[in-house]
C-alpha cells in the first residue's frame, strides 16, 4: 500500500496486534513490487496485507511471491490490484468492505432525515434572517413521516442502508435485477423497476457499483421521472449518473441532489453544480475516515487471525462476484 494508506490505516497499536498474530516484515510498507528490497521480502510471504495505493500484484510479482496464498485488504474494492494471475493461482482474497460500507451507510441515513427535514436550505434561511418564523406554517412536504425512500442496488452498503433504516418511519423500495421478491421482503422493502423507483420515491440513494453496464445508470429519464423537491443521494460513484442531466434539474430548481461523488473528483472550479444552492456537495467523505480506519485494520487483523488458524475468511471474495463488485 502507499506510505499515507499505512500510517492512516496501521498505526502503531494496530501494528502491534499483528506482530502477536504473524511475523510481519520490516517496515516500510512496500508500494514498488518491483525493487531488490520488495523481492526479498516477498520471497517469504504467505500472507499480504493491502491497502490503498497497492500496485498490481500481475504475474510478474507473482513469480517473486512462491509460497502467497493469501491477500487481506484494508479497503473495499480489490479490483485495481489484484489481477486475474492471482484467480488463476487459487490465491485467497479477503477485502474489508463490510467494514467500509457502515460509515456510507450512516452518511447516507444522516442525509436521507436531513433532507428530509429540510435542514441545509432552513438553517441557510436562519442564518440570514435570524427571524423563526411561524413553525406552524411549516409545509407538509416538510418531514420524514412515511416519506418513501427508494435504494438502487441491493450491495452492502445498500443493504447496510435498508438496516439503518428500519427503525424509521419509511416506506423503503428497492431496485437491483439481482434480487427476487421473496429475497426483497425478507429484506423488508418492496422491489420496483428502475422507473417506478423513480417515479415514487421522495429520496432515491444510488449504491450501484461503477461497471460498464452502470456507467450512465440514472439517465435523463430517469432523473426528469423524479418527483418536485425530491432529493438524489449519490455515495457510489459520481459516472453512474448523467451529471449533465442531473445539472439541468437542479438547475432548473426541480429537485434537490446530496454528492458524495462527482465526475470527475473534483469538479472543475467553474462546474455549475457548485452554484446549485439545492446540491449538497462533499469531497468523497463518506467512507471510512479518521477514527474510522481503525475498524478497517481491525477487520483485516481478525481476518489474518482466522486464515492463520485455518479457519478461512469471513468476508472472501469470490472471483465470479467480480462482476458485480465496485
Amino acid at each position: 500500500m502507499s506510505p499515507d494508506a499505512a500510517s492512516a490505516v496501521l498505526d502503531p497499536q494496530s501494528l502491534g496486534a499483528f506482530r502477536r498474530v504473524c511475523d510481519l516484515a520490516p517496515l516500510p510498507v512496500l508500494d514498488d513490487l518491483s525493487t531488490p528490497r520488495a523481492r526479498s521480502v516477498l520471497a517469504d510471504v504467505d500472507l499480504l496485507i493491502t491497502g490503498w495505493g497497492c500496485p498490481p500484484l500481475d504475474a510478474d510479482v507473482l513469480r517473486a511471491a512462491p509460497r502467497l496464498r493469501a491477500v487481506v485488504h484494508t479497503a473495499g474494492s480489490v479490483r485495481g490490484h489484484v489481477t486475474d494471475a492471482c484467480w488463476e493461482r487459487g490465491i485467497e482474497v479477503s477485502s474489508a468492505a463490510a467494514a467500509n460500507a457502515l460509515p456510507v451507510a450512516e452518511y447516507t441515513l444522516a442525509m436521507i432525515l436531513l433532507t428530509g427535514k429540510r435542514v441545509f436550505e432552513r438553517a441557510r434561511d436562519y442564518r440570514m434572517s435570524r427571524t423563526r418564523g411561524n413553525w406552524l406554517r411549516t409545509p407538509r412536504s416538510v418531514g420524514n413521516h412515511r416519506r418513501t425512500v427508494g435504494i438502487l442496488s441491493a450491495s452492502l452498503i445498500g443493504r447496510r442502508v435498508v438496516e439503518l433504516l428500519r427503525p424509521h418511519d419509511f416506506e423503503i423500495l428497492l431496485h437491483d435485477p439481482f434480487v427476487s421478491d421473496e429475497e426483497a421482503a425478507g429484506l423488508g422493502v418492496e422491489r420496483v423497476e428502475l422507473p417506478e423507483l423513480f417515479g415514487r420515491c421522495d429520496t432515491v440513494s444510488v449504491h450501484t457499483p461503477l461497471l460498464p453496464t452502470t456507467r450512465g445508470l440514472v439517465g435523463r429519464p430517469l432523473i426528469d421521472a423524479m418527483p418536485a423537491d425530491a432529493v438524489l443521494i449519490n455515495t457510489s460513484r459520481g459516472a453512474v449518473v448523467d451529471q449533465d442531466a442531473l445539472t439541468d434539474a437542479l438547475r432548473a430548481g426541480r429537485i434537490r441532489a446530496v454528492l458524495d461523488v462527482t465526475d470527475p473528483e473534483a469538479l472543475p472550479a467553474d462546474h455549475p453544480l457548485w452554484d446549485c444552492d439545492n446540491a449538497l456537495i462533499t469531497p468523497h467523505l463518506a467512507g471510512s475516515e479518521g477514527n474510522e480506519w481503525r475498524r478497517l485494520a481491525d477487520l483485516a487483523l481478525a481476518e489474518t487471525t482466522r486464515w492463520a488458524s485455518g479457519a478461512g475468511f469471513l468476508h472472501p471474495v469470490r472471483r465470479e462476484r467480480l462482476a458485480f463488485l465496485a
